[in-house]
């Protein structure tokens, strides 16, 4: 038996939609991290880019459960001193309704070069209109 290696620019790539609308973050961000690294495939490879791509529509209509909406804290800080800012999930929601998605997925995705590569092929927006249609994506249950 010989291990097959594929090319990245070999490997079949395809657009998936999620509809995060009533859906928990988490299990919308695990569900797209596990997709867009390939880990589907048996193409898999943990030092490729061999996953697929992912839109995700109604992330503004994404829920989070327990005391979660008020208690968890979104952190960023400016680069000036003293200038850590702090928003919950529901100023966040209401201020940049992707934001939450995408701040999941990154932390689920590889840290260095490789991840930030795949966090290029996920696209997240906050209702149901998006510019992939031409792409005819697939629908994917969570």
């Amino acid at each position: 038996m010989k291990t097959i290696f594929i090319k990245e620019h070999e490997a079949p790539r395809a657009w998936f939609v999620i509809d995060a609308a009533g859906l928990p973050v988490g299990r919308v961000a695990a569900k797209a991290a596990y997709m867009l690294r390939g880990k589907h495939k048996v193409t898999y490879a943990p030092n490729q880019e061999t996953g697929d791509y992912i839109v995700i529509i109604n992330a503004g209509k994404a829920i989070v459960t327990g005391n979660k909406p008020d208690g968890k804290i979104y952190y960023h800080h400016t680069g000036f001193v003293g200038h850590l800012q702090a928003l919950s999930f529901n100023k966040l929601m209401e201020k940049h309704p992707e934001d939450p998605i995408m701040l999941a997925i990154k932390g689920m995705l590889p840290k260095g070069p490789l991840g930030r590569k795949l966090l290029t092929n996920v696209k997240v927006y906050a209702d149901t209109n998006h510019p992939h249609a031409a792409q005819n994506p697939k629908a994917v249950e969570v």
